[in-house]
């Protein structure tokens, strides 16, 4: 039988109990894409055997410049004496950032 309020009170209950799955997806979403993509780029700047790896140089471009930095100081460290990749490259382009 339905409540005297024509069963709307149980409306609430089910919107948020939804929402809350939403939210639960979308934050594993995040996650998983973080772990992927920022695992990729950390194996790019820690363990490429070639500072020009294509799919490394567009992970590093999208990274946040603390983060970019960081990367391209520890590449330079591992690449000393070879021409820095595109993001990492200094005004003339030769130089390290």
């Amino acid at each position: 039988m339905l409540a005297a309020n024509g069963g709307t009170a149980a409306r609430p209950v089910i919107w948020k109990a939804r929402m809350q799955k939403v939210l639960k997806f979308l934050i594993v979403v995040v996650v998983a894409a973080t772990v992927m993509f920022g695992g990729r780029w950390y194996m790019y700047v820690a363990q490429a055997e070639s500072p020009y790896d294509e799919v490394g140089i567009a992970l590093n471009g999208y990274a946040p410049a603390p983060l970019r930095a960081w990367g391209c100081h520890k590449m330079q460290a591992r690449f000393p004496g070879q021409l820095p990749p595109y993001g990492c490259a200094g005004a003339d382009g030769r130089s390290w950032m």
